[in-house]
């Protein structure tokens, strides 16, 4: 299972490194043909909206994997071993569930609903329900890294480590 799990954080983390430069080089190669050729390209713009998007949401589920999203924990850091434990379990629950509403469920309807009505972007000419499936992706990320959290809690030998 621990292999399986470093897979798929490899590959969210690739995909991230895959997707920062290609922004960067639709972002350069969108300054050289307008300031250099003064003929700019169309698809660039496009191009490097669709990858922020990615970069956005797979960062956040990757973020979130690594501990380093934004969290207010001054409050459960003072608490005693035991109610912190069910707070972050009570947490990691909210979070599981906004996901599975919005990210999976939401995520999964506006990509269907796009590709239904056959959305294709401007310049590049790429359906939309495409750009949009990074969104039931990184809601079953997230309520993945959820579960590992949750399970992490309650299986940790030491709880004054939590």
């Amino acid at each position: 299972m621990r292999s399986i799990i470093a897979f798929i954080d490899r590959a969210v983390a690739g995909t991230l490194i895959l997707a920062m430069s290609g922004i960067l080089l639709a972002v350069v190669w969108q300054v050289i043909s307008r300031y250099v050729l003064k003929d700019p390209a169309s698809v660039t713009e496009e191009l490097s909206r669709f990858f922020l998007i990615w970069i956005g949401l797979l960062g956040a589920a990757y973020a979130y994997r690594q501990k380093v999203h934004l969290g207010f924990n001054l409050i459960v850091e003072k608490q005693p071993a035991e109610l912190r434990r069910l707070i972050l379990t009570f947490v990691e629950l909210l979070v599981f569930g906004f996901c599975a509403t919005a990210l999976l469920f939401g995520g999964s309807q506006l990509v269907s609903l796009t590709l239904q009505l056959e959305q294709i972007s401007a310049a590049l000419g790429v359906k939309i329900g495409y750009v949009y499936t990074v969104l039931p992706i990184t809601g079953s990320l997230i309520m993945l890294y959820c579960l590992i959290n949750i399970r992490n809690l309650w299986v940790a030998d030491d709880v004054e480590a939590l």
